[in-house]
């Protein structure tokens, strides 16, 4: 029996079931870098995309699953503040993160304020400042204006409703379940529509007084791109995130020119590598709103680390209402 920490690794790209939980320590930090002992990872559905080797990015064999997760510093490398060691964190990245140690960039992590727990700290990092850094930086959305969300009942919808609200937009919310479309409104959106509705750019309209939306965050991605983009005014911003509904959509570009409208890229990833900066200034006001319970990622459940095959599948199915987590580390006695 070892006692080094586990992790969720990818030795050949394949389903949850084909992933391995095994031995792996990341060694003492370089240079710039934290070791962070992770309490909670939170799963999102890109991770098993990840995996699957499906993704539009395939990370050399073998790695560490996991973009997100949150614990406590054990160590610092060369150039980091020693201060650091012992402090709440979550960190982020593209991959590395599911694993009961891990090493990250100085600058992938973050302190966290005591109002947040290691919970809600795995699943805030990504999602919340990609729709944050979609909605501010990217789409510059202005209190009064209406904001349409597409994928409404996943990570990056609900985190987009949430500050949506905050930043005083009207928000609609499109999702394709009951369940989904419950979670939206419970979370702080105006209407809810179902994403699966023959009539859906009525039913957009209608949410909105009869007017069209000035901007959709889109997550989804395939067939739903296109409505959503019809479905702008002038000067309306169409905010492409991923594409969770499996396929790239294909948009007549003679659109822009009518409606005036922008279709604006957001890949936060990049974003943090060329603003490093204002990536933090986004998550201090992403951490201010948290303290005032403006936000609140919704938690589905937390599955111990033993079941993190069942998890993976939950996580990628698309049909639950709220996020998956992973425990990584056994309760105290």
């Amino acid at each position: 029996m070892t006692d080094a920490p586990l992790a969720i690794t990818v030795t050949a790209f394949g389903a949850p079931d084909q992933l391995e939980l095994r031995p792996h320590d990341p060694g003492p930090p370089k240079a710039g870098e934290v070791r962070i002992a992770v309490e909670i990872a939170g799963i999102g559905y890109v991770d098993v995309l990840v995996g699957k080797g499906d993704y539009q990015l395939k990370p050399d064999l073998p790695f560490v699953l996991g973009s997100e997760c949150a614990g406590r510093v054990e160590a610092v490398g060369e150039g980091v503040d020693p201060a650091l060691i012992g402090k709440r964190v979550c960190g982020a990245g593209f991959i590395g993160a599911f694993g009961q140690a891990v090493n990250f960039p100085a600058r992938a992590v973050t302190e966290l304020p005591p109002s947040m727990s290691f919970e809600e700290a795995s699943v805030f990092r990504v999602s919340y400042g990609t729709a944050y850094h979609a909605l501010v930086q990217r789409g510059r959305l202005q209190p009064g204006e209406t904001l349409l969300v597409l994928g409404a009942g996943g990570a990056i919808g609900v985190a987009a409703i949430q500050i949506g609200k905050a930043l005083g937009a009207h928000v609609i919310a499109s999702a394709s379940s009951v369940e989904k479309r419950a979670l939206a409104l419970s979370t702080g959106a105006d209407a809810a529509i179902d994403a699966l509705a023959p009539e859906w750019r009525e039913a957009v309209k209608a949410a909105n007084g009869g007017r069209p939306v000035d901007v959709v965050v889109d997550p989804v991605g395939g067939g739903a791109t296109e409505p959503a983009f019809r479905s702008l005014g002038w000067n309306g911003r169409l905010l492409v995130i991923g594409f969770a509904g499996g396929g790239i959509a294909r948009l007549p570009v003679n659109l822009a020119l009518l409606k005036g409208a922008s279709l604006v890229g957001v890949d936060v990833r990049q974003f943090g590598e060329h603003e490093p900066d204002v990536q933090a200034a986004n998550m201090r006001a992403l951490f201010a709103l948290h303290a005032e319970g403006r936000l609140r990622p919704p938690i589905a459940r937390v599955y111990p680390l033993a079941d993190y095959v069942e998890a993976l599948r939950a996580a990628f199915s698309g049909q639950v209402a709220g996020r998956i987590l992973l425990r990584m580390r056994p309760d105290p006695a």
